[in-house]
């Protein structure tokens, strides 16, 4: 990608990022690059083309994350750790998180991508909850769907944790950002084992004073 695109794209989801996609032309995004809109259109031809860009861009480190899975050590520490860098690395796609629904329905790639993404993240789940297991953190499952249930509830947070809190007149900060990853992991709390809970008690012991 050359580098005029790339300063396009940043442009582009800062501008998304303020005012949201839908009030956002291109014209917005050229003047805030102090180029003309034909210019610009020569690198995208129009706005969706570079939503789309934008998308891939953000998702490659997803990608990245979900890949790395296999090759970590797991703690309750290090599902923090990923949790919180998962959610600030959304909070540079703010955007494309507090409309996500709409967002899907004007692209067909993004959206069969997102729908192939869903899969990965559901095997990535269910990945964790086995580490899980082999250290000792975290119990069988009681019947049959039962941690496909807690897959697609940590999911469903995961994708909606930021429109929420766009509903909120607070802006986001540090401490809404550890609220937010605190309840990503108060989730797991009631399948972690007698050790589980012992390292999520060790690793916030303010919820337990």
């Amino acid at each position: 990608m050359s580098k005029k695109k790339k300063l396009i794209l940043e442009a582009a989801r800062t501008l998304f990022n303020e005012k949201g996609y839908h009030d956002v032309t291109i014209r917005m995004i050229a003047l805030k690059m102090n180029m003309s809109s034909g210019n610009l259109n020569y690198h995208y031809k129009k706005r969706e083309d570079i939503f789309e860009a934008l998308y891939f861009e953000m998702v490659s480190e997803f990608d990245e994350r979900i890949n790395m899975l296999p090759n970590i050590e797991i703690s309750i520490e290090q599902v923090k750790i990923d949790v919180e860098r998962s959610m600030r690395r959304m909070l540079d796609y703010t955007f494309f998180w507090t409309d996500l629904y709409n967002l899907l329905s004007i692209n067909d790639k993004v959206k069969e991508h997102f729908q192939e993404v869903y899969k990965k993240r559901i095997e990535g789940c269910f990945l964790l909850f086995k580490k899980m297991k082999e250290k000792d953190l975290m119990k069988d499952s009681s019947f049959e769907l039962e941690y496909n249930f807690l897959a697609e509830r940590m999911i469903h947070y995961g994708n909606t944790w930021l429109y929420s809190s766009s509903l909120y007149p607070n802006k986001l900060n540090s401490d809404n950002i550890d609220y937010h990853v605190n309840t990503f992991l108060s989730i797991l709390f009631p399948f972690l084992t007698f050790q589980g809970k012992k390292e999520f008690q060790n690793l916030l012991p303010e919820f337990f004073g």
